[in-house]
């Protein structure tokens, strides 16, 4: 397949990007993927794989108590994980299983940011009670955004505009509260609260939407 010219921006995000994750991909992604693309023996899944591995490491190094690290890993992983799409349409070699493989491998990361990042606040000395239920509200809450976006693709449902509960914007509010845990050890626990309830928020307001405007009356 013929590569696409560089020049052209198309190649730079998907129309679902939104958002922080198309910012992300525009302004750092982008930067990073034309150095890249001259390097033939470089596949876009080894980009995806690379980004996975960072991302699951960084969810590692929040459970050391690693809190700095653990953000820079989350930011670099978050960027990765728009260079390998960049990568693939820019060369003109998308494929659905390449697609299939990112989705999945998203969610890996997905897990082990939130967990780690829940493992990390056990150090503040809160009752473990409080930690483990938004802990949990926070990893169920990020799944299900994305299991809700990709089932209402494949039965045909509006879920009305994007929110910012996507994955570009949970992935940078974990990976700022690491990079800013020294100031404020609290930080990491307020970004876990967030995730855990601005994604079920939007979660349960997808199901309203749902049964409103696409069930017949």
């Amino acid at each position: 397949m013929p590569s696409r010219d560089p020049s052209e921006e198309t190649w730079m995000t998907k129309p679902s990007d939104r958002f922080i994750l198309k910012w992300i991909k525009c302004t750092v992604s982008a930067r990073v993927t034309p150095l890249l693309a001259s390097r033939r023996r470089l596949r876009p899944w080894m980009v995806t794989v690379t980004s996975a591995i960072v991302g699951v490491g960084a969810g590692v190094a929040f459970a050391l108590g690693w809190g700095v690290l653990a953000g820079l890993a989350a930011g670099f992983s978050q960027i990765l994980d728009g260079v390998d799409g960049q990568l693939a349409r820019l060369r003109g070699s998308e494929s659905k299983a390449g697609a299939f493989l990112d989705s999945v491998l998203d969610r890996y990361t997905d897990g082990a940011l939130v967990i780690g990042l829940a493992i990390y606040t056990v150090s503040l000395s809160l009752p473990l009670w409080v930690v483990g239920v938004i802990g949990a509200l926070a990893f169920i809450g990020s799944g299900l955004i994305s299991y809700s976006t990709a089932r209402s693709e494949s039965l045909g449902l509006d879920l009305g505009k994007p929110t910012l509960a996507s994955k570009g914007t949970r992935t940078s509010v974990i990976a700022i509260s690491g990079v800013l845990s020294p100031t404020a050890p609290i930080i990491p626990f307020v970004a876990l609260c967030y995730l855990a309830l601005h994604t079920n928020i939007v979660v349960l307001s997808r199901i309203g939407r749902v049964f409103r405007y696409a069930e017949p009356r």
